[in-house]
């Protein structure tokens, strides 16, 4: 028994609710992989705030048709596709693919979506290389902290310096 027209139209009513939550869609062959290599796919992307979709084609092409933002995605609807959809740690969830990828051998990206335009693999490679959100707040804080301290340094050294001009001057007028 095939799905009815009413269930077809809520799948692909649900895909366009979680695009229009998204900031990155990537598509992903997942031919070959087990429904627990998927599963453990979904696990490692939920940490980042992505998600793992797998949707026949032609109900992704209707839930974008007519989206200028995920346009650039019609090109990559060929095959067996999943769906990679992130949503905040945009770094974060490409990284928990690829530490995925590593270790099962078995899915290949075919390209992504990011502010309407299509990405290549090797833009895709280039925002997993960058470093997460609480690492750089991490090094934003050790810079405002860092200054704060020299800051805090030099102001602490302009009485000790007066202090200690006022003592040579007392000492010379001693002699």
């Amino acid at each position: 028994m095939g799905r009815t027209r009413a269930n077809k139209e809520s799948v692909v009513a649900e895909l366009k609710s979680q695009l229009e939550e998204t900031q990155m869609a990537i598509v992903m062959d997942y031919q070959g992989l087990s429904v627990g290599e998927i599963s453990e796919l979904r696990n490692r992307l939920r940490e980042s705030g992505a998600t793992c979709k797998i949707a026949k084609n032609t109900f992704m092409q209707k839930a974008i048709d007519g989206n200028d933002e995920w346009a650039g995605m019609s090109d990559l609807l060929q095959g067996s596709n999943a769906f990679l959809l992130l949503k905040d740690d945009l770094g974060g969830a490409i990284k928990a693919y690829q530490a995925f990828q590593k270790e099962t051998k078995k899915s290949e990206l075919r390209g992504g979506v990011f502010e309407g335009k299509a990405m290549s693999l090797e833009d895709i490679k280039a925002i997993g290389a960058l470093p997460s959100k609480e690492e750089l707040i991490a090094k934003i804080a050790g810079a405002i902290n860092g200054v704060a301290t020299q800051l805090a340094t030099g102001i602490n050294e302009v009485p000790t310096g007066l202090a200690r001009a006022i003592k040579a001057m007392s000492e010379k007028e001693g002699e």
